[in-house]
């Protein structure tokens, strides 16, 4: 098959997988799947190939991540049920003061990000938002665009979260190196596109706060709630191991004693694992919760997570079809003809994606997919690759994407103001962390 007519099946392909998600409001693992059978078979490969192909994408991307999602899940929920998040949230105010604390919401969202996914962060700590504003008089767009900003881009670019992690394993990406320069890369957008552009926006858009929101108190006696420097510290748990794995192996010799040691503990599941026991204990037994109410809360927090996972697993299977059809080679051929830099096309295809298709998981995922082969050819640092693919994936939410419904129904804004606050805010994110990311593969 000749370079045009891969690249029309290929276009068919996604073209479909964005009608049936976006026209037909169909799954998005169905409309995955289908696309796994329609391209595979489009492109000639042997039918019994295509099922193994599918089994074999699932199956490599599901064994690595299952674990550390459902591991992720049980610190978020702790999190919340310890009042954790709560915590960390009063004891930031409380630094920020009042007028100040919308830039409080950034930090709170980028911690509490960490170990829950944006929206679940959006439910946990929208009522805080909704208390800050109605105590301070800062208008709830501003606080509100602030917290969501924090959540999003820890979620598109910083592994433990699945889409972050799942592209970091199919780039080859070192995930100590992923989070280091994705928490560093990530600031100048979040904090321009964030409270920056937030305070900006707010004051043009007017966004009264919603009859009966719910709020928390966040004025009374903060004791009953748990330590500020050890809630922080179990947050941030999994990110210094697998950063100060890769802190060690850069500063020392492989063959050190100590490395196996090292190895283990900064491996992505070990220490998600480690950090996950941590919660449990110091969040839940220490603080009188008993083991039958502990178990509660995990199989609570595992519910939300079956839809991720089937998304993930198929976009898996998506990528692995596109290798085996022998579509990657084509698509590498043509990309590599296009005399982009690497940096810049990651971002450019997952903003496409994210735009096409809603989902900034599917987006990341099938732009890694895509750019991989590139790869090859291009010595850029995948971590540099991975944390492009995440900043296109920030932007461009618009009403294909959940997310832009679960905010406006929080804050009952119009269509046309969710473009020009909510929509916005992110693509400013995405195009300033995309730029950092581009300056950085020249020294890094």
């Amino acid at each position: 098959m000749g370079t045009t007519g891969a690249l029309i099946i290929l276009g068919v392909t996604i073209v479909g997988i964005v009608v049936l998600c976006v026209r037909y409001r169909v799954h998005a693992f169905l409309a995955l799947m289908a696309a796994c059978a329609f391209l595979g078979i489009a492109s000639g490969m042997p039918l019994g190939a295509i099922g193994s192909s599918i089994e074999k994408g699932m199956g490599n991307t599901l064994g690595f991540l299952a674990p550390i999602l459902a591991l992720g899940a049980f610190m978020g929920k702790m999190l919340e049920v310890s009042g954790g998040a709560q915590r960390l949230a009063k004891s930031l105010i409380g630094v920020f003061g009042q007028t100040k604390a919308y830039w409080a919401m950034l930090i709170i969202g980028y911690i509490c990000g960490i170990p829950v996914f944006a929206q679940v962060g959006m439910v946990l700590l929208m009522p805080l938002a909704f208390s800050i504003s109605k105590e301070s008089k800062l208008s709830i767009l501003l606080v509100a665009l602030s917290l969501y900003t924090g959540l999003l881009v820890v979620h598109c670019v910083v592994p433990p979260h699945p889409a972050a992690m799942a592209i970091a394993k199919e780039l080859n990406a070192d995930v100590g190196k992923v989070i280091l320069y994705g928490l560093i890369l990530v600031v100048p957008g979040a904090v321009i596109g964030g409270p920056i552009f937030a305070k900006y926006i707010s004051k043009r858009i007017i966004v009264p706060l919603p009859e009966g929101a719910v709020t928390t108190v966040i004025s009374k006696d903060g004791r009953d709630l748990p330590n500020f420097g050890g809630t922080l510290l179990l947050t941030l748990l999994p990110l210094i191991l697998m950063i100060g794995k890769t802190v060690v192996e850069f500063s020392s010799s492989k063959d050190a004693a100590y490395m196996p040691l090292v190895e283990f503990l900064g491996h992505p599941v070990i220490a998600l694992f480690i950090s996950a026991v941590a919660s449990l204990i110091f969040l839940g037994v220490k603080r009188g919760f008993s083991s039958i109410e502990l178990s509660g809360f995990c199989d609570k927090s595992l519910l939300p997570m079956v839809s991720i996972l089937l998304v993930i697993g198929a976009a898996g299977s998506f990528n692995k079809v596109i290798m085996d059809s022998g579509m990657g080679n084509v698509l590498k051929d043509v990309l590599v003809t296009l005399n982009m830099h690497p940096v810049i096309m990651a971002w450019l295809i997952a903003s496409i994606m994210r735009f096409a298709l809603g989902s900034a998981t599917v987006a990341m995922m099938t732009a890694a997919g895509f750019i991989s082969p590139v790869l090859a050819v291009h010595p850029v640092d995948p971590a540099l690759m991975c944390i492009s693919i995440g900043a296109g994936a920030i932007g461009w939410s618009h009403v294909t994407d959940s997310g832009f419904w679960f905010f406006r129904e929080f804050l009952n804004m119009s269509v046309k103001d969710m473009y020009m606050s909510f929509t916005l805010s992110g693509c400013i994110v995405s195009i300033i962390t995309a730029i950092f990311c581009y300056l950085a593969s020249f020294v890094i």
